[in-house]
């Protein structure tokens, strides 16, 4: 009895952890790291980098947990999607709900009482955003959820600045304007291999309603705009030469990818490939940025 008594509990914590969406908080923290590496030009202050990512880490959790309660029906309608905790009834909707909002609040309570109160309700404004504005209204609604709902994801760079300097400045405006850039051609890759399952569950992803030609065509056009917006942080010298050619490399693979994706018409192969190395561009990204600061 006992053994299936720690069985079980395993089972709802594993599932409970499942529904925060650990890979997409890990890139939240990345990129909310790297602004704070950037604005105190060095290492911050670890207490400050601590309680910075614990409240941020928090609201990313919650979002997500909130999002998996929302999209609960949705879920249930797509393959990838159907084995999630609350579509297969292993956790109760209304645990995930408290647990969502217990997070959210932990999340707000720590950034204002230890981090600022900018920072606070900017992670308060990524929550709202992407729960509410996108997740409940506009996924249902529009195609253009993707760009609009990319706002909450070009949060958490901006989150980090204001942690170290508490304001917000022109270079976190290029670190979010970089991750707004970034976001819809990464998820319109995704939604391009994944369109059938998109259209049985009836939301209006841009391949369900305007089809592949025009995704590929978007896909470029952000692909090619993210490229000079990612170079803004050389002009504003907050990193070096280092960074101009990684970022100018990384841009450059990224506008190829999507210029062989559009003139594909195998399009899951090419989508794939793309949507795998967006998120690497990412990653290399920030990392670039972090180890080409130019530190004083």
């Amino acid at each position: 009895m006992q053994a299936v008594t720690t069985a079980i509990n395993r089972q709802a914590f594993s599932d409970y952890i499942s529904l925060t969406k650990p890979r997409i908080t890990l890139l939240v923290l990345l990129t909310t790291l790297a602004a704070m590496y950037l604005a105190a030009k060095g290492i911050p202050n670890f207490v400050l980098v601590f309680f910075t990512l614990l409240g941020t880490g928090l609201a990313s959790a919650s979002a997500a947990v909130l999002n998996c309660y929302i999209d609960r029906d949705i879920d249930t309608r797509m393959e990838r999607t159907r084995n999630r905790p609350l579509p297969s009834s292993r956790l109760k909707p209304e645990s995930a709900l408290l647990f969502g909002i217990l997070l959210q609040v932990l999340s707000f309570a720590i950034l204002i009482l230890k981090v600022n109160v900018l920072s606070a309700l900017l992670a308060l404004l990524a929550n709202l955003s992407y729960v509410l504005v996108y997740t409940l209204w506009l996924k249902r609604t529009t195609p253009r959820c993707t760009e609009i709902g990319g706002i909450a994801g070009a949060l958490p760079p901006m989150i980090g600045w204001t942690a170290v300097t508490n304001h917000i400045g022109l270079e976190s405006v290029v670190l979010f304007a970089i991750m707004f850039l970034w976001q819809p051609p990464h998820f319109w890759a995704l939604a391009l291999f994944r369109t059938e399952e998109y259209r049985n569950a009836n939301i209006p992803m841009l391949p369900v309603v305007q089809g592949a030609r025009v995704t590929k065509n978007y896909i470029m056009g952000y692909s090619i705009v993210m490229l000079p917006v990612s170079l803004l942080l050389y002009s504003l010298n907050v990193v070096g030469l280092g960074y101009l050619v990684a970022a100018t490399t990384l841009g450059l693979g990224f506008i190829l990818l999507a210029a062989t994706n559009m003139r594909s018409s195998a399009t899951d192969r090419q989508a794939k490939q793309l949507f795998f190395y967006s998120m690497a561009y990412l990653t290399l990204l920030f990392v670039a940025m972090v180890l080409d600061c130019n530190c004083n």
